[in-house]
């Protein structure tokens, strides 16, 4: 691998060598030949994140998971499923489906390798419903010595609670187990609303629906509302012809809207006007299918985003000083802003760690300016708590990220015993997280035992 670049082209590396194992024995052996000589090691999933976390730098090996997929283990009747770390969410989807069990909840992008997707933070939408990652039971973890350590709720507990969204930081993950359920449909209903009704209904809408979020392109006075309901067992499925389906997403949402955005990135000052065309031409669809089918859909359009996690309460305000502030820019917009909710959950380095949250992202078109608009948002996201996705685009360093997770510093003298010599850092981690050499007891505690 000469040089690997991410799916939105904002991050590239040229990493040192490249493994690719195919069984834990060979991935233990690898990180640990790295150890002994001194270097460094980061794991490759699918590219899907738009902030370097992957990247590797200029002296770093990468080991590429992509022939370490499939299932482990499946105990059907409980749910229980142990999957290798490098099987994407798609292959995943597929596989669970012939056992007839699903995941509870998924984001709309099934690209990411399982691993990436949990260590990121990876979410869906749904009030009652949490990240990807409060899916797992339990993990295994390659860690800096090429020793194995295994976590769930009862064996390591702190681990676990750590390594669940682990920024790739702590350890290579090489099996996931998670925690699914019987395959069910969704029954999904998209449709035009004006936006000030959408915010007026918005608690409402996300309390009353199980997986609820909106989409609002600015300029336009329409947002395009996404309400998907659990189906009874036994409901028979209509899903979309191949026709529409084939009409409503790949011709309009993925050719007609990238030639939309082409255009408004060669001609910026048509990027309003085009924007509130977007706006005025979506349209009413309602159909049910397989959990998956629905929940996750075609990107095609290149684009570069960054999210904020805001408590549930301010998501309002947030929205309001997002709405004055996209007139101002000097740089149109010509992406939708998406709006998601997600429950609580205890997981140490979570955007949604002990408060209920609304997600806020916003996108730009690849190529398009996008450096004022991404900064006065973070800008307003912060005066809230705001915190960014693990995955996207930000500017926050360690010192102004501790600040917003209460178990933070935890999560860094775990990472400081774990992996002292910093053999999975890269320089993004020792932006947001610190050197792990500085950590280990900075606050006169005594780091974690791990091992039994």
């Amino acid at each position: 691998m000469s040089q690997w670049t991410n799916w939105a082209g904002t991050a590239s590396a040229r990493p040192r060598r490249v493994h690719r194992p195919t069984d834990t024995a060979e991935l233990c052996a690898i990180v640990a030949e790295t150890a002994e000589r001194g270097g460094r090691i980061r794991p490759l999933g699918s590219g899907h994140s738009f902030s370097p976390i992957a990247a590797a730098d200029d002296d770093t090996d990468v080991i590429d998971l992509s022939a370490f997929t499939g299932i482990v283990s499946a105990d059907a009747g409980n749910g229980l499923v142990t999957v290798r770390s490098g099987t994407t969410l798609r292959e995943l989807n597929t596989l669970l489906a012939a056992l007839d069990l699903a995941l509870t909840n998924l984001g709309d992008i099934d690209a990411q390798t399982i691993a990436g997707a949990i260590s990121t933070g990876t979410h869906g939408t749904g009030a009652r419903f949490g990240g990807l990652a409060t899916q797992v039971e339990a993990l295994e973890l390659v860690t800096a010595d090429g020793s194995v350590l295994t976590c769930s709720p009862t064996e390591r507990p702190e681990l676990f609670d750590a390594a669940r969204v682990g920024l790739g930081a702590l350890g290579v993950i090489s099996t996931v187990t998670l925690r699914c359920e019987p395959a069910f449909l969704l029954e999904a209903h998209e449709s035009p609303q004006p936006l000030d009704r959408v915010l007026t209904d918005f608690h409402a809408l996300a309390d009353g629906t199980d997986h609820f979020e909106f989409y609002w392109f600015p300029y336009g006075r329409n947002a395009l509302v996404k309400r998907n309901t659990r189906l009874p067992v036994g409901t028979p499925a209509r899903p979309l012809s191949p026709v529409r389906r084939f009409l409503d997403y790949t011709l309009m949402e993925n050719a007609a809207f990238g030639g939309l955005c082409r255009l408004s990135r060669a001609v910026p000052r048509l990027a309003p006007t085009l924007g509130a065309l977007a706006s005025s031409a979506l349209s009413t669809r309602r159909y049910s299918d397989a959990s998956y089918r629905v929940f996750t859909t075609q990107r095609l359009v290149r684009f570069v985003e960054t999210e904020y996690a805001v408590p549930r309460e301010s998501v309002l305000d947030v929205l309001a000083e997002l709405r004055a502030l996209v007139p101002r820019l000097r740089h149109p917009v010509a992406f939708p802003v998406e709006v998601r909710v997600a429950a609580a959950d205890d997981i140490w380095l979570s955007t949604a760690y002990g408060r209920d949250t609304a997600y806020v992202a916003v996108h730009q078109y690849v190529g398009m300016p996008y450096e004022e608009y991404f900064t006065e948002f973070a800008r307003i996201a912060a005066s809230v708590g705001g915190r960014p996705h693990w995955g996207k685009m930000h500017p926050l360093d360690a010192d102004e990220l501790r600040h917003l997770y209460p178990r933070f510093d935890d999560f860094r003298r775990m990472r400081a015993a774990l992996d002292p010599g910093g053999v999975f850092s890269n320089a993004h981690l020792d932006r947001i997280l610190g050197k792990p050499s500085e950590q280990n007891d900075s606050a006169g505690l005594v780091g974690p035992t791990f091992r039994s």
